[in-house]
């Protein structure tokens, strides 16, 4: 699970509810200190499984610093955008269509950023309708099904999601954290525990099915031309392991970044450096 070091976004940032011709979704919309007609570009940002829009909180002043409009979402069934108790509503399929519309109703092109499980929505979206699309950034997001250890852990939590209600798989999932990723944060454990209580069990099921079924597309992504692909990841992945992704970018023809000190997380774990790397790619298309 992704850890924001905070759920307060920027004062650049305003949360608010995103219209679309799929419903609505609740997002952060970061704006530059200037005049719309001034912004370079505007980026939509789709979080991991799990995770929520809050996990780009530390990106988003940065990135409007930068002159970009960066819009962070949480998908259906994430956190405080409702999803339907019906594990169809979330096929890979739906989920991109949702970012289509998502993409059309912040006026596309936009950059895209997925971290993680959005990364691969997010190149679902892109095989279907490229030209909504400045740019692809894949963050910690791998070409097919995860490691098999995250597989056995994906299970063990869609187990426990059947069969027990969201606050006590919650209190289990503490019970079984490490000392050393304790939260020392009373205020944003919370925050954390309140983002688990708000997810869908069924989007989780769901998804979490995806990640370890998920077949390798990067051929079909590799056709997509000429979209600018990025490929981002921390020096440490437990999820891809990072010569794998090094492997992914080389078939993508991708540029490739990884973020020293950096984990699974880089926009939680090094957000200013992930920030950086990001603006860097983006100004160059």
């Amino acid at each position: 699970m992704s850890r924001p070091p905070t759920f307060a976004p920027p004062p650049c940032a305003s949360p608010r509810l995103l219209s679309t011709s799929r419903g609505d979704f609740a997002v952060l919309d970061a704006r530059p200190s200037t005049q719309d007609k001034d912004i370079k570009a505007t980026a939509l940002l789709l979080p991991g499984y799990t995770g929520s829009k809050e996990d780009f909180i530390a990106l988003l002043e940065p990135l409007a610093a930068a002159g970009y409009r960066a819009v962070a979402v949480d998908g259906r069934g994430q956190y405080e955008t409702d999803g339907p108790d019906d594990q169809s509503a979330y096929a890979q399929t739906e989920l991109a269509r949702d970012v289509l519309a998502q993409a059309e109703a912040v006026g596309g092109p936009v950059h895209l950023l997925g971290h993680s499980l959005g990364g691969q929505i997010a190149r679902a979206a892109v095989i279907v309708e490229p030209t909504l699309f400045r740019s692809l950034t894949l963050m910690a997001s791998g070409p097919a099904r995860i490691s098999t250890a995250q597989q056995q852990k994906v299970k063990m939590l869609s187990d426990a999601l059947a069969v027990l209600e969201m606050d006590q798989v919650w209190e289990a999932m503490k019970a079984l954290d490490p000392p050393e990723d304790a939260d020392t944060d009373p205020g944003n454990g919370e925050d954390l525990r309140r983002r688990w209580l708000r997810h869908s069990p069924v989007q989780l099921i769901a998804t979490g099915r995806q990640l370890t079924v998920e077949p390798d597309r990067i051929d079909e992504l590799a056709a997509v031309q000429p979209l600018p692909k990025h490929v981002l990841s921390g020096e440490r992945d437990d999820t891809w392991p990072v010569p794998l992704l090094d492997d992914m970018a080389q078939r993508l023809s991708a540029h490739r970044t990884v973020i020293a000190g950096a984990e699974h997380s880089p926009n939680t774990d090094r957000p200013l450096e992930t920030a950086a790397a990001v603006i860097g790619f983006w100004d160059r298309h």
